[in-house]
């Protein structure tokens, strides 16, 4: 099997080929390029590990990966109103509805009416749904310090910038907010403590 800096490399070279190409006009070389399906390989590869520990435990409960994504963001963001959710998730009202109902069913989230426009619904995790919601995390967060250990933590820029990018750019300013809002939200509860 080549060697992981060799893959780089190429990779390297197959960016700066792709760039080249793209500023000449027609895209045919970013399909063909086997750089960047070696790389878009791996992503695939990395998102089904990254995934096989959780999908386990959702399967305990009967839940899959659209269950796991609500409840990630409901415990991070705990008093989310539900428009927001469907804004993150990109999903419609009714795919969320089934999901939701289920969450709060078997009570691992709970919904409460806004205070200011009654009509909202705010989201909070119960304490079994944070339970659940670390549990879910705990082994992929332990794969990324793997990776990024073994990457190097002077890689953790460029990784961080690599998945920025990776986001639709009409969607990049809503990502770093809701970024910024719980980087914000961690710093506050640091000051209290």
């Amino acid at each position: 099997m080549t060697d992981i800096n060799e893959r780089i490399r190429d990779l390297d070279t197959g960016v700066d080929r792709v760039k080249k190409a793209a500023q000449k006009g027609p895209r045919a070389n970013v399909s063909t390029d086997p750089a960047l399906l070696d790389l878009a390989e791996l992503l695939f590869f990395a998102y089904r590990d990254f995934t096989r520990e959780p999908d386990k435990i959702l399967d305990e409960f009967g839940f899959g990966r659209a269950h796991h994504r609500v409840l990630h963001f409901v415990n991070r963001r705990p008093g989310m109103r539900v428009a927001d959710l469907l804004e993150i998730l990109k999903i419609t009202k009714q795919s969320l509805g089934r999901v939701l109902k289920q969450l709060v069913d078997d009570g691992f989230i709970a919904q409460e009416a806004g205070k200011s426009d009654r009509r909202e619904r705010l989201l909070h995790p119960t304490a079994h749904g944070r339970e659940l919601a670390n549990r879910l995390a705990e082994p992929q967060l332990e794969r990324v310090a793997h990776a990024l250990n073994a990457s190097g933590r002077k890689a953790q820029s460029s990784i961080e910038m690599f998945l920025y990018q990776m986001i639709s750019e009409a969607d990049r300013s809503q990502v770093e907010r809701l970024l910024m809002s719980k980087d914000r939200q961690h710093e506050k509860r640091e000051e209290r403590e």
